[in-house]
């Protein structure tokens, strides 16, 4: 796997993993208050087996009271010093509710929502945004009627793909089975 590295805009220090070069670019945003690893090995697989261009981004030290805005521009600081111009943008949890607000603020440079578990909150998704939401049928956290009612918000864009059995963790639990479903999806194209 590729080592973490960090990125200090205004001296906040950001971690983040990229790794692969290919076509397919995608933005992976960590669940809080899990370990660093959370996603990687569905990044991993992206970027290896897929060929994706994957972009793991992490959280600031001592961020507990840091504003949703403020994590959206950590997020585009990172994508920035890396050169995406325009990607998929997803993550897990809240990781996911970062991803909907940047592409609520951003469209222009979001190519699409990847969603892995869906939190209750109220954040439209951006216009004309496709969106891939991958649940657990067992996530009490993230539970999949959160990710149901979204998708019903926009039923011509978005798609939701269930992981049988997975809770919460089911990034960690069912890694491969989340980085099929995502390579399938975005590959289409």
């Amino acid at each position: 796997m590729t080592d973490t590295q960090t990125f200090e805009p205004d001296g906040r220090a950001v971690p983040f993993v990229d790794e692969g070069d290919g076509p397919v670019k995608l933005v992976l945003i960590q669940e809080q208050g899990l370990p660093a690893d959370v996603l990687g090995v569905v990044g991993h697989y992206l970027a290896e087996e897929a060929g994706f261009h994957v972009l793991r981004i992490g959280y600031r030290a001592g961020d507990a009271d840091i504003s949703l805005e403020d994590r959206v521009d950590d997020v585009l600081a990172v994508i920035d010093h890396v050169g995406l111009t325009d990607t998929w943008v997803g993550g897990h949890g809240f990781g996911g509710t970062i991803a909907r607000a940047l592409a609520a603020s951003h469209h222009e440079r979001v190519n699409g929502l990847l969603l892995l578990g869906v939190e209750g909150n109220d954040i439209p998704v951006a216009p004309v945004i496709p969106v891939l939401i991958i649940q657990a049928s067992d996530d009490t956290t993230t539970a999949p009627a959160n990710g149901e009612r979204l998708q019903s918000t926009v039923p011509e864009r978005a798609s939701v793909k269930t992981i049988a059995g997975g809770d919460h963790l089911f990034p960690m639990t069912h890694a491969i089975e989340t980085a099929v479903n995502i390579e399938e999806y975005l590959d289409w194209d």
